[in-house]
């Protein structure tokens, strides 16, 4: 097959698929909340949903220990015993009462950890993944560092009073919490009800309650999260929650009516918000040029949670490198071609690489050093019911 070169030298082609000339809407969530800071963060997505001094630094108890249980999980030493130093036994405040010198496998740890929120566990965690409490400091700040935690600081695993340089924000722990949800392991530990761990020194086990009354009580949709409080940070809370196949993160920092923040969020989101499919998985249709007409593909759909208004005011920009004459041999044609831009109101939200062949072959990253052919535009004006 022979390309027209040029005509795809001039190449623009502008798809009208439907066009709404509709009035910006509002994306914040009609909420109002006792907490300080707060934030409602989609899953998938990221999107910020409804926010409030989300990136005000503030103390955070004991919502620390998420990151210090998906270093423990991380560190592949799950099935490990950890003997408890008289440092883990001698830590202050909420505990599970582990003895010195017990022996108790990590894993379990993690649970105390989480579901009762174990002060001596952050401890003994931090011993033997860090190899110190101050080398497994320096790993959460690295951690916090390399998945985008701007504006934190940790200076302990457990979240206690007890330093000043200890810190975080609503949105930073959204985005610590969205990462931590991808480890099937973290997800399920910080969904458990109800765990039972075996005791090393005693005939009776230990049975540990989730703290989390929105998981345990208060609301059905709710998949997970973490507790805090001290009397400097107040109430610090985490949730996780799934309605429809819809996945939301709220945080709260210093809110004295947290849990009814946090279903107020989920609530108001679930009923304004769709997850919406702006790109599917599969080949792109509507290509007119016959370079590539049949022969493109998205490899992952772009999926994001929009309001009935705003499905009106999307727009996704398609750029596809210029065929060369050596494309026909098909073999020297890049597997990644073109690049998708998906904007809502003007606002770029997401991109999708384009790819050449059928869609089961492998992603290969390329690079765009080549010269652009000029844009395909598409005005996606998606159906009310999203």
């Amino acid at each position: 097959m022979r390309f027209p070169y040029k005509e795809l030298s001039s190449f623009c082609i502008v798809i009208l698929l439907l066009s709404f000339m509709a009035p910006v809407q509002s994306a914040k969530a009609a909420v109002a909340v006792s907490a300080h800071s707060a934030i409602l963060m989609d899953e998938e997505s990221g999107r910020v949903i409804y926010e409030v001094n989300a990136h005000e630094k503030n103390r955070i108890a004991s919502i620390t220990k998420i990151m210090t249980a998906i270093l423990a999980i991380e560190s592949g030493q799950m099935d490990d015993k950890v003997k408890v130093s008289s440092n883990a036994f001698g830590t202050e405040g909420s505990s599970l009462y582990l003895k010195e010198g017990e022996k108790i496998k990590l894993e379990d740890l993690v649970y105390g950890l989480m579901l009762r929120s174990g002060n001596d566990a952050a401890v003994a965690i931090s011993e033997k993944v860090g190899g110190s409490l101050d080398g497994f400091v320096w790993m959460m700040n690295q951690k916090a560092e390399e998945i985008g935690m701007k504006n934190t600081h940790f200076s302990n695993p457990h979240g206690l009073d007890n330093t000043e340089n200890h810190y975080s924000t609503a949105y930073d722990m959204a985005i610590l919490t969205r990462y931590a949800m991808q480890n099937e392991t973290y997800a399920k530990i910080a969904g458990t009800k109800l765990h039972r761990a075996p005791n090393s020194n005693e005939q009776w086990d230990y049975v540990w309650k989730n703290k989390n009354r929105l998981l345990t009580q208060l609301y059905e949709y709710c998949t997970g999260g973490k507790t805090g409080y001290t009397k400097l940070a107040k109430r610090t809370l985490v949730t996780t929650a799934t309605k429809n196949g819809h996945d939301l993160i709220a945080v709260t920092l210093n809110g004295p009516d947290d849990w009814n923040d946090h279903i107020q969020m989920y609530e108001s989101a679930f009923k304004d918000y769709k997850r919406t499919e702006i790109l599917p998985q599969g080949p792109v249709a509507d290509m007119k040029n016959k370079a590539y007409k049949g022969h493109v593909y998205i490899k992952n759909d772009f999926t994001y949670p929009l309001t009935k208004e705003e499905s009106e005011l999307v727009k996704v920009k398609m750029k596809l490198l210029k065929p060369k004459k050596a494309w026909e041999d098909k073999r020297k044609i890049p597997e990644v071609v073109g690049k998708a831009s998906i904007y809502l109101d003007g606002k770029k939200i997401g991109t999708r690489s384009i790819f050449y062949g059928e869609s089961k072959e492998s992603f290969k990253q390329q690079s765009f050093q080549s010269s652009w052919a000029e844009i395909f535009e598409a005005v996606l004006g998606l159906e009310r019911n999203g």
